[in-house]
């Protein structure tokens, strides 16, 4: 059994417990967290079980690494606080274990990441001996692993997009929603993730992936960017009242240019009511979904939709995230130390889950 630490309690963070508990491979060896809140509690109730896991949470990281985990999974956020990030991951990699995370996204195209994020990586790889893997749903596996392995089933391609399609209301992280994202602000906010260049941050390495799997080159990464008011002021049951006038829905592209055409697209269409933007895309029922289009012959289109903790999409986004991340654990524990990439670790079939509940 590989010893598993998880380190973060919160929308990642739960699905990763469960995940763990529920892997035949894994032990889970400590739960990290941060709010003094917390401490003490079990993981079980923490990650909302019905049974406790006899893991108490705990914030004393030395005493946690002193043990010699073999793996963490990284569910803190990255988001606000890459340098934090880093240097906890670090830390993990530089004490020996594999670490598994959705946190930092100039890593989840490692080949092409910035020196101030790949050179510490490297470094405590060489001196710890152990491993990482970066890695989400979108940016994630909604653009790198499904649209690929998609792609193989066709005749000809003539183009590839990968969509996420989302009600942001159902997303429990509202700084990220109203402050991040934009949504309810004055339409002359600067949202910093719609600044520009940013999705290209974001979302540019999963292009150059996919490129890299499709043995095309790249002429240049676009952007697009279209953005809408809403027209009423709309309730939310999880984050309150939207103003009419405010930003209320997103649509943008980043796309991977090939021969002068876009040929390799991630578009997200992202809505805080369904009644905001009516003619972009919409899921095909409940709040979001994800979505891929083969253009040629044949045509082919993929749309999946995930749910969890209460047939909640966005924590069902997460736990296919987490799937992703600590079903490659025992992979990469097997592998050479190293920074690995999504077109690295197959994605393989839930062997031994079948049937296996912790819930």
């Amino acid at each position: 059994m590989i010893s598993t630490v998880v380190w973060g309690t919160g929308n990642v963070g739960r699905a990763a417990i469960r995940a763990v508990e529920a892997h035949p491979a894994l032990k889970l060896a400590a739960v990290i967290v941060h709010n003094p809140d917390k401490v003490g509690r079990d993981a079980g109730a923490l990650a909302g079980l019905d049974h406790d896991l006899g893991v108490a949470a705990t914030d004393d990281i030395d005493a946690v690494f002193a043990a010699g985990p073999q793996a963490v999974v990284y569910a803190a956020s990255g988001d606000i606080r890459p340098d934090d990030a880093l240097a906890d991951i670090v830390r993990a990699i530089r004490a020996g274990a594999v670490v598994v995370t959705p946190a930092l996204y100039a890593l989840y195209d490692q080949r092409n990441a910035p020196a101030e994020f790949r050179d510490p990586v490297l470094a405590a790889v060489a001196d710890g001996r152990g491993s990482l893997f970066v890695s989400g749903v979108d940016p994630g596996w909604g653009n790198d692993v499904l649209p690929l392995l998609i792609s193989g089933l066709g005749t000809t391609v003539d183009a590839i997009r990968c969509q996420e399609i989302f009600d942001y209301s159902t997303y429990d992280q509202e700084d990220s929603v109203r402050n991040l994202v934009g949504m309810g602000q004055p339409m002359d906010y600067g949202a910093p993730m719609l600044w520009p260049e940013m999705p290209t941050m974001v979302w540019g390495g999963q292009i150059r992936m996919m490129a890299r799997a499709l043995g095309v080159e790249l002429d240049e990464i676009r952007e697009t960017m279209d953005r809408r008011p809403l027209e009423t002021t709309v309730s939310t049951t999880t984050m309150g009242d939207f103003e009419a006038g405010t930003q209320g829905a997103v649509r943008f592209e980043v796309q991977g240019i090939v021969g002068g055409e876009p040929r390799i697209v991630i578009e997200h269409v992202t809505r805080i009511h369904p009644s905001c933007a009516p003619d972009w895309p919409t899921p095909p029922n409940g709040d979001g979904a994800h979505r891929v289009v083969i253009e040629g012959r044949p045509r082919i289109e993929v749309t999946i939709e995930a749910t969890d903790e209460g047939e909640n999409r966005s924590a069902g986004g997460n736990a296919t995230a987490v799937g992703r991340l600590v079903g490659a654990i025992d992979w990469l524990v097997a592998a050479d130390p190293g920074l690995y990439d999504a077109l690295d670790i197959p994605l393989r079939p839930a062997f031994g889950k079948l049937g296996r509940k912790n819930s």
